[in-house]
């Protein structure tokens, strides 16, 4: 039965257009249509009231939520209650991400996504690796006693084929250009980040297949007058996409707003780097024996350091709107069809038009998540 949402101001390539009903068979767009249209007048209706219906967001680094830790328990439970609390909140498309850990926890992880994909939980498109081929001078949260250089067994582990997307995190650094160069050429989508590279470093490993990074600004080096850094040449580089936490702590909205007009246009994505209290009622939670608490809207640890945050998608773009001054609908690109381009799922994911799969989200006046649609079906609301 063809669903036709009606009623509503659709963001499409094109810009906000109303008038128009949005056609769903079996999960896919299969167009837009004028309410005279024929098959409009024989599809199920449902009536969007007026709200504005976006992409689903896209979001490539999702530690937890719903009070639960990927780290902790890497399983096909675990994906789905995390991917049932961010749907709440637009989230659509997510990468289940993995903190710096041990061999044998990444594998597990590696199995849990794939088996969570083959099993059609709503929204998971593959797995993040956050390290733990990483700096230990930018390590951030992570446990250094976890990090190690890439030996062939874990570029294999990585590299793995399976039914989702593979994005690794890793400081170039500590690595090589043979070992990027294999693992992009396995299907791995690397990006460079927890990282102390200098400026020349980073452009060599974009030149061997580094696609983008992880949380512009934090935890690597920074952009100065005679040492442009890892920040430098992310934001020079023109084919790369970069990651942002706009919450108000990780990065000032000064230096997002130059980050933004520096980087070439559609390539700047938003992430949450949420933790378990993102779709919860509890602000606490332990990583790795310590306990982390949000505190005045961050996720901080005993002493004071940034331990990922309690940020939702929906959140993020009302953010990039108000405190960095983008527009609202470069900003719902940010969170839908720019992460999906960067993660290989363009054709796909991330626009609402014909051949698309049937992600959306049903936002208020206020830019509020009232519904959440995903490959078709309404998951929230």
């Amino acid at each position: 039965m063809t669903i036709a949402l009606v009623n509503g101001r659709v963001l499409t390539d094109n810009g906000f257009q109303g008038g128009f009903a949005v056609l769903v068979d079996d999960g896919t767009i299969s167009g837009l249509a004028l309410p005279s249209d024929p098959r409009v007048r024989a599809a199920q209706r449902h009536d969007l009231g007026g709200r504005t219906l976006l992409p689903g967001f896209i979001d490539c680094q999702v530690n937890g939520g719903g009070g639960v830790l990927f780290n902790d328990a890497p399983t096909v439970d675990t994906i789905r209650r995390i991917g049932e609390a961010h749907a709440r909140f637009g989230t659509t498309g997510f990468l289940p991400t993995l903190i710096s850990d041990d061999a044998d926890v990444m594998a597990k992880a590696i199995d849990a996504v794939n088996a969570a994909v083959e099993q059609g939980v709503p929204g998971v498109l593959g797995i993040h690796l956050e390290g733990p081929f990483i700096a230990p001078e930018r390590k951030g949260v992570h446990d250094p006693a976890k990090f190690r250089i890439a030996g062939a067994d874990d570029i294999a582990m990585v590299a793995r084929r399976h039914g989702g997307v593979t994005l690794l995190t890793l400081a170039p650094e500590r690595t090589s250009p043979e070992v990027l160069a294999q693992l992009v050429s396995n299907g791995v989508i690397v990006a460079a980040g927890h990282t102390a590279a200098d400026y020349d470093t980073t452009r060599n490993a974009l030149a061997h297949g580094v696609r983008g990074f992880t949380h512009l600004f934090n935890a690597m080096t920074p952009f100065t007058s005679r040492e442009p850094g890892v920040v430098g040449a992310a934001l020079e580089d023109p084919g790369s996409w970069c990651g942002l936490i706009v919450d108000g702590h990780h990065v000032h909205p000064a230096s997002l707003r130059v980050a933004i007009a520096a980087k070439a246009r559609e390539r700047m994505m938003l992430v949450t780097d949420a933790m378990p209290p993102v779709g919860s009622d509890n602000p606490s939670f332990v990583l790795k024996g310590e306990t982390i608490t949000v505190q005045d809207g961050a996720v901080r640890t005993a002493d004071g350091t940034i331990a990922g945050s309690a940020l939702d998608m929906a959140t993020a773009v009302r953010n990039t709107v108000h405190m960095v001054g983008v527009p609202y609908d470069e900003a719902a690109r940010m969170a839908s069809t720019y992460p999906a381009a960067f993660l290989g799922l363009g054709a796909t994911h991330g626009h609402i038009a014909a051949g698309y799969r049937a992600d959306f989200v049903v936002v208020d006046e206020t830019q509020h998540v009232i519904e959440t649609w995903i490959g078709g079906k309404k998951v929230f609301g």
